[in-house]
């Protein structure tokens, strides 16, 4: 391919990205962000973690809030400085080249299209409260009833995120006004049941003096910010990036809808930690331990055991609810997702045609489902979805806190666009997210090795076939080193791998090394740009999409 037939692909994707339509604001913003918030992830988190953890969860709880506040700030920054639909994957292609595109962005996308399969799975589990047939609680697996159900559900999230921007955040404000009650109130309640007020709870000192506060030691809460869940639950605040191509005003209520959405989470959590800590009943604790504490509908469950009978009928109506407006809410950010994909030259031209109808992407909305639903019928429960999903979003999150530090360094931004104290947070949120990784169970992390090799191997027949350009591969080479190292560490550390490295070595040698592939990324991303000034005075205009300054094919 010539630069014309390149030009001519950045100027089709430049005509469908005008055709979003500006209609979100603040509260659509924010109201997307904390639907998603509110999903699944609330209703079986805080089991998971004190599985894995027990009443040390609450430490996995804190260092994961954290990371997710400072990941937050990082994209509410680079979506102040360029707001994209889609600029998850396109922030890494615009500072570090195609390499690093093609492998966050096939991650990414494999990390998020499982976000609304996930969604569904909770609402089929939770419904086994009253619908047998469809859960086996056995095996912790839906069946094959449940999961047809499953699939149907998500179909209707396509269906309503089809008809439009204004549908969707319609569809979704009403939900998540309704829902944001419920949690609030299964808190206060549990809260108040374990500080004495019911008779049956355990009580938070009773349980935890029972085993210990961390039962399985500390690498235990380590570890339970991935396998528990925790990551994946506060993820929700990504959506507003997803969308921001199509908010009113970005510079106004992007970083602010990002902050409500990620401080309500951690107030949140926490609170729902504590108040499953303290609510479960003495005698239940005794007869398993955290790690055999297994409810088919965690808090519905436990409202019953206190005798609130009321509530665990409010919290089975709530299951559909919650999970089903978070999948309303995927579905829309996953299809900008696959959107932004697009434009970077990863699946064909048809993929980011947009409605001249409904200002959808209505393709991605369809290649979206069609995966969702086969992780469905792969992995048939939200736990194992989920293992696997936390261990890819902590990778793809962290690339953005270099994207960021590459555009402050070319003189990308405004002083208006530019939070203060970026210089260090971005850095530590690069740093605190490759622990995360390590932290993951190896048995778990190796899984995700196979998406990140496709994404290289994507790459790697393009510029053999001459289709990729020296700067590409000099703007990304650390991505592929950076990853190869946590991976070796992973497998040789302490967090189910052979141990060689004890703890907390593992942790240190990851610190310091990732510390120094950021410094890597972000001194090769500021070559790569510095070196395109074609590409570099677009987006100082901010005028649309990506122009190279050679021969560089968008596809393979």
């Amino acid at each position: 391919m010539n630069t014309r037939t390149e030009l001519d692909r950045q100027g089709a994707a430049e005509h469908e990205d005008h055709k979003l339509r500006r209609e979100l604001g603040f509260w659509s913003l924010t109201a997307a962000g904390v639907g998603s918030v509110i999903g699944s992830g609330w209703l079986f988190s805080a089991m998971y973690a004190s599985q894995v953890a027990g009443p040390a969860a609450l430490i996995a709880w804190v260092i994961a809030g954290a990371l997710m506040l400072m990941i937050a700030l990082v994209f509410a920054e680079l979506g102040m400085v360029r707001p994209e639909s889609g600029g998850l994957v396109r922030y890494p292609l615009y500072s570090n080249g195609r390499l690093a595109a093609s492998i966050i962005g096939w991650a990414m996308w494999l990390a998020y299209v499982t976000n609304p399969p996930s969604e569904a799975s909770a609402v089929v589990q939770y419904a086994s409260t009253w619908w047998d047939g469809v859960y086996d609680s056995s095996s912790g697996d839906l069946t094959t009833l449940g999961t047809v159900v499953a699939v149907l559900l998500m179909a209707a999230f396509v269906v309503i995120n089809y008809f439009g921007v204004k549908w969707f955040a319609r569809a979704n404000d009403a939900v998540t006004t309704v829902k944001l009650a419920i949690p609030v109130i299964t808190v206060l309640l549990l809260l108040a049941s374990g500080f004495g007020a019911n008779e049956k709870a355990g009580g938070i000192s009773h349980n935890i003096s029972a085993q210990g506060f961390a039962p399985y030691g500390i690498s235990a809460a380590f570890s339970a910010i991935a396998s528990g869940g925790l990551i994946f639950a506060y993820t929700g605040f990504r959506n507003v990036i997803e969308l921001s191509g199509e908010a009113r005003n970005p510079h106004r209520d992007i970083p602010r809808a990002m902050i409500v959405t990620i401080g309500f989470s951690i107030v949140l959590y926490l609170g729902l930690q504590v108040g499953y800590l303290a609510g479960l009943p003495a005698a239940e604790l005794a007869k398993t331990g955290w790690h055999g504490i297994n409810l088919d509908s965690p808090f519905a469950d436990l409202a019953k055991l206190l005798g609130f009978t009321w509530l665990s009928w409010l919290l089975i109506a709530d299951s559909s609810i919650s999970p089903s407006g978070a999948g309303i809410v995927y579905t829309a950010a996953n299809a900008r997702n696959v959107f932004g994909l697009a434009k970077n030259g990863f699946f064909p031209g048809i993929v980011m045609r947009v409605s001249d109808r409904t200002g959808v992407p209505v393709a991605a909305l369809f290649v979206n489902f069609v995966l969702g639903a086969g992780t469905i019928v792969l992995l048939p429960s939200w736990h194992s979805i989920v293992e696997v999903l936390s261990a890819l979003t902590a990778l793809t999150f962290s690339i953005g806190s270099v994207s960021l530090l590459v555009f402050r360094r070319v003189g990308l931004g405004d002083a208006a666009s530019r939070l203060r104290g970026m210089e260090l947070v971005a850095p530590a949120a690069f740093v605190v997210s490759s622990l995360v990784i390590l932290w993951q169970d190896w048995d778990t992390l190796w899984k995700t090795i196979i998406p990140l090799l496709v994404g290289l191997v994507w790459f790697s027949i393009s510029f053999v076939r001459g289709e990729r350009n020296p700067g590409d591969l000099a703007g990304g080479i650390w991505l592929v080193v950076y990853i190869a190292f946590i991976y070796v560490v992973a497998a040789v550390g302490n967090f189910g791998g052979t141990g060689w490295l004890p703890q907390p070595w593992d942790s240190v040698v990851v610190a310091v090394g990732s510390l120094g592939s950021y410094l890597w990324g972000v001194r090769a991303g500021t070559q790569y740009l510095t070196g395109h000034p074609r590409l570099l005075e677009r987006l100082r205009t901010n005028s649309g999409e990506m122009i190279d300054d050679g021969p560089t094919p968008v596809g393979l």
